[in-house]
């Protein structure tokens, strides 16, 4: 197909056919559970022997991902104040930054749909319709390779057009996971599985087809556990390219696609069409998940801007069957849409045109972390404060249990527009967060945030640049980005890679791609020491008669480090004490070790009463603290 037809089939110009449901297509209904099964399976020739691919078409705009209808949403109400505004400046962020060096580049095609994977010796980057390999030295090893280039031994719509492309490193398998939108006069999902731990060799090649149904706005995440383990996958789905009917929560079949098999079944369940926007989880760290653990997704709720959803996913691979749980509201604080209406608002230097922020969902990854006790999830989304577009953050803790918000802030230190973020977790339970930045001053910029455990709840440290555009996208294009990437080094587990777009010069069709590394001081106790997580961050108290002594909360402290902690005080300042029990931290704490520290309350005047926990001890964070709250009556 040329380029030329190519862009009639992303921009709506559709061949439609009936969905076939016999042959090979195998697209059967059980139950609720939809099976498909490949209908191209094949090898790739060796990524790095594939032709580089040298662009000759003129500008061509994908597809806008589809937002969900009006009528959807529910009739908005007025902004209310975004109660978790940080409003505190917060010292430089403590994380030094390492390599940065530019991806792929320019290539007439818009957005970028930037996105990365690290393994421990490589990247594999991937933009609209283009992948490559890096080491991380930033040497080019491979690529760019076109995805009809890639994907074109198992035909159909995977070898006619693509786009929203996604890589995902499999740690615990050592392997690469590679996937895109087929498009043509069908639709499909493709997806390559990297035969060896070498992201520039061989893949194995699936084309599992939506028939005429867009699986709009795809994204992946690697589930490893040990049985029913699964490559979870989320799609907005559009009937016959045009209305949109809900999600397809699905699973891919990981333990077959990793040996190759032809016969590697993905299983979906459809939400409701007033869900969409899901995020499946996306596993950080060495530690799976729990044998048996269904896979969970979240999505903002942006007909109710004070909610998100949680669903989760059970997987029986052996009998074709799936079942999706119902939705567990998680109830955060109120936003209001990017914009107005999730849009186009965002200002640049030297332009009148605007800059699309996709703010009626959340934004990729769902990054999951397992660590000795406990569950923890991170994920963001572009708000609208009442001055410029910000990044809302949440820390969520144990997603199949008790779910609690840890932690939630919307970063908006000063007038500029914050957007297009993703955010990640290292081993030291540091948070970092990716994002573009612009206003009418600046071009828009590559930045990056993040806090350590020691830093105040609900707040992120003063940002840090990681490239100055130095042009802005011109009148015409109001696409930028449509997601990006922050990903966890799995060599350290500290190493924070992201990757996003910007401008070189003035312009449109003419993004640049940037790849930018740091890394925290604490993390890993500075590269072979202790390191100190504290769960939850924050301790609150109801009303309790003065005089009157509460009963305990627990903090969870964990060293997350390689060495020993040696501990020479914890105290409580206030109205609130420390309680000695069997499992209290001590003088020491082995690394990967946990203790309890336990607090009570005595209020002595009426009122709010505020206090915090202060840890003294041989982190290089140290002292760390909690706050702590609670009223007299």
């Amino acid at each position: 197909m040329s380029q030329s037809k190519k862009f009639l089939a992303k921009s709506g110009t559709f061949v439609l056919c009936c969905l076939t449901l016999t042959g090979a297509l195998a697209f059967a209904q059980n139950s609720q559970t939809i099976v498909r099964y490949p209908t191209g399976h094949a090898v790739s020739r060796p990524l790095r022997e594939l032709p580089i691919d040298v662009l000759g078409v003129g500008d061509v705009e994908a597809p806008e991902p589809r937002p969900l209808p009006l009528s959807s949403r529910g009739a908005m109400g007025p902004a209310k104040p975004d109660s978790v505004l940080q409003k505190e400046i917060r010292p430089n962020v403590s994380a030094t930054k390492g390599i940065d060096f530019d991806g792929i580049g320019a290539q007439n095609f818009a957005p970028s749909d930037v996105n990365l994977a690290i393994g421990p010796n490589h990247i594999v980057q991937t933009v609209n319709v283009r992948l490559a390999v890096y080491n991380k030295s930033g040497a080019l090893l491979s690529g760019p390779t076109n995805f009809t280039t890639f994907f074109n031994p198992v035909g159909g719509a995977c070898s006619s057009g693509a786009s929203d492309p996604i890589v995902n490193y499999d740690r615990l398998a050592d392997r690469w996971v590679i996937s895109d939108v087929g498009i043509g006069s069908t639709f499909s999902e493709c997806v390559a599985v990297s035969k060896t731990n070498d992201p520039t060799g061989a893949y194995t090649l699936y084309n599992f087809s939506f028939g005429s149904n867009l699986n709009d706005y795809p994204k992946l995440g690697v589930w490893p556990t040990t049985s029913n383990s699964a490559y979870l996958a989320t799609y907005n789905i559009f009937t016959n390219g045009q209305t949109f009917s809900g999600s397809d929560i699905c699973g891919f079949d990981r333990a077959k696609m990793l040996a190759g098999n032809a016969s590697a079944a993905q299983l979906c369940v459809k939400t409701p069409n007033t869900e969409g926007g899901y995020l499946p989880a996306d596993l950080d760290g060495p530690m799976a998940p729990a044998d048996g653990t269904p896979g969970p997704f979240l999505t903002w709720q942006n007909n109710n801007p004070g909610q998100l959803f949680l669903r989760t996913l059970t997987l029986n691979f052996a009998a074709s069957t799936a079942t999706l749980s119902a939705p567990t509201t998680i109830n955060v604080a109120n936003s209001t849409l990017a914009c107005g209406n999730g849009g186009t608002c965002v200002p640049q230097k030297g332009t009148t045109q605007k800059l699309d922020t996709l703010g009626d969902r959340l934004m990729y990854r769902m990054a999951y972390r397992r660590f000795a006790d406990h569950d923890r999830v991170v994920i963001n989304h572009s708000v609208d404060n009442g001055g410029p577009v910000a990044v809302r953050w949440y820390e969520i803790l144990d997603p199949f249990g008790t779910i609690t918000v840890n932690q939630q802030g919307t970063f908006a230190p000063d007038s500029t527009y914050r957007w297009m973020a993703s955010a990640a977790m290292d081993k030291s339970n540091d948070i970092a967060i990716g994002f573009s930045a612009s206003d009418s001053t600046i071009n828009p910029a590559i930045r990056f945030s993040g806090r350590v455990p020691g830093d105040p709840a609900n707040t992120l440290e003063t940002e840090a640049s990681i490239l100055e555009g130095t042009g802005s996208q011109t009148v015409g294009l109001s696409r930028w980005g449509d997601y990006t990437a922050l990903q966890v080094d799995p060599s350290d587990d500290c190493t924070f890679w992201y990757t996003n777009q910007y401008e070189k010069v003035n312009g449109t069709f003419n993004w640049s791609s940037h790849i930018g590394s740091f890394k925290f001081s604490n993390c890993g106790g500075g590269g072979g020491g202790p390191a100190v997580s504290l769960v939850p961050t924050s301790l609150k108290w109801g009303k309790f008669f003065v005089g009157v002594k509460s009963g305990a909360k627990s903090i969870t402290l964990t060293n997350t480090g390689t060495a020993t902690l040696n501990i020479s005080s914890i105290t409580a300042s206030g109205d609130f004490a420390i309680k000695t029990v069997k499992k209290s931290c001590g003088s020491t704490v082995a690394a990967g070790a946990s203790c309890l520290i336990k607090v009570t309350f005595t209020p002595t005047q009426l009122g709010l009463r505020t206090g915090q926990v202060t840890i003294n001890d041989d982190a290089p964070d140290t002292p760390q603290h909690v706050s702590l709250s609670g009223t007299g009556k």
